[in-house]
């Protein structure tokens, strides 16, 4: 039900006017009565789903730091009772308690947002939005239908290229003096891996040492039903992949945490269900290769200078129907390949070392800075340095 409300919120023009305008008014006018903490920051994460990403590494800089242990943490989640965060506290996104935390906190940091599409944040409160990844897609107002993304309210939007500046700034009404190249925080341990790590998340996801690693892990698509379900047919033969590869490779296979169901798929000793893994950065500093679509992992994963592949079997729908911001088989160091066969041909055939040049192009591009991004962010978040 929460889903299907949702969506009619994002492709209702109307619906979502009249539900801003009257929820905003009213926490503005609650807000007037709350007094602001000067302690309290409020953290979510993908709007509650999840406990990770850039937030929960800004988290745990702040409460393994001296200098920051007089602040009170709150993270806002959808499952509050099923997620344990060592000096934190907890509360139910979209509560009341969460609202009233939010007009009550000092600090807010999210990669997302925080006011749920409307707008009560008070001038006393400081923004950070770290964001979650490079768009090849277009995303925000780009999107058909959709004008209601306004970040101007930001007080620092973390950005790691020109291109991502330029999208935020005219897609997401961010503004430019706001913006602060860093990098993403999340990242920061993937310019830092070393072979002893590889074999150490070997062992804790059960890999053999001698088979390499292809990562799955495609972005997700938009509603068939009105938002009712969020469904992930998968485009793989998986028999297929493991009777060319399986001797070799084993293949991890990640869905999006939107998809409310992934049909198509059998998993095995080859195959291995990693979607409700907790830690992204652990699958893809275990890989050899990945393979994705349109997903920003694409270039998260270009940071440790292995093959990037794009397996874009959808392509010209999802151009038709989303779009692009570039044309993916100009950055793509494979170009698009349409079908399972071309993928796994691909894999087979590669000289890998020239494949490892060609996503040091892409990391060049897409992330000039990066690797130490949550100490500057905190730092010009808390202490304006």
């Amino acid at each position: 039900m929460r889903k299907r409300l949702e969506y009619i919120l994002k492709h209702n023009l109307i619906i979502q006017q009249v539900y801003r305008l009257i929820m905003s008014n009213l926490f503005r006018l609650v807000g007037l009565f709350v007094k602001t903490d000067e302690n309290l920051v409020l953290i979510s994460s993908f709007a509650g789903l999840r406990y990770n990403d850039s937030p929960k590494v800004i988290s745990e800089y702040l409460t393994s730091h001296d200098e920051y242990q007089h602040l009170d943490i709150i993270w806002a989640l959808e499952k509050p009772d099923e997620i344990e965060i060592p000096g934190c506290k907890k509360v139910k996104i979209d509560s009341l308690s969460y609202f009233l935390t939010a007009l009550k906190a000092k600090y807010w940091i999210t990669n997302v947002n925080i006011e749920r599409g409307l707008h009560f944040k008070k001038k006393s409160t400081k923004f950070l939005n770290t964001w979650h990844g490079i768009s090849f897609n277009k995303c925000g107002n780009a999107v058909n239908g959709r004008k209601d993304f306004d970040c101007s309210n930001v007080d620092l939007f973390l950005y790691q290229c020109q291109y991502e500046k330029d999208i935020f700034i005219r897609d997401f009404n961010a503004l430019e003096e706001k913006l602060a190249l860093t990098g993403l925080p999340r990242n920061d341990e993937l310019y830092h891996v070393t072979d002893s790590e590889v074999a150490s998340l070997k062992n804790k996801l059960n890999i053999p040492h001698d088979k390499k690693v292809i990562l799955y892990a495609p972005t997700w698509r938009d509603s068939t039903d009105a938002g009712k379900s969020y469904e992930f047919n998968s485009p793989m033969d998986l028999k297929y992949w493991e009777e060319k590869l399986g001797d070799e490779y084993v293949l991890l296979y990640r869905i999006h945490h939107f998809v409310t169901k992934l049909l198509g798929v059998q998993f095995n000793d080859f195959v291995r269900d990693v979607s409700t893994y907790s830690t992204i950065n652990d699958l893809m500093i275990v890989s050899d290769i990945l393979v994705s679509d349109y997903s920003a992992t694409l270039a998260d994963f270009s940071i440790l200078e292995r093959p990037i592949i794009c397996f874009g079997y959808d392509y010209e729908e999802y151009a038709a129907n989303r779009g692009f911001y570039v044309d993916m088989n100009i950055v793509m160091p494979s170009g698009v390949l349409h079908t399972q066969e071309e993928v796994v041909n691909y894999i087979k055939n590669m000289d890998y070392r020239t494949e490892c040049e060609k996503t040091v192009k892409v990391k060049n591009y897409f992330l000039e800075e990066g690797g130490n991004a949550t100490e500057k962010s905190v730092n010009l978040f808390f202490n304006g340095a």
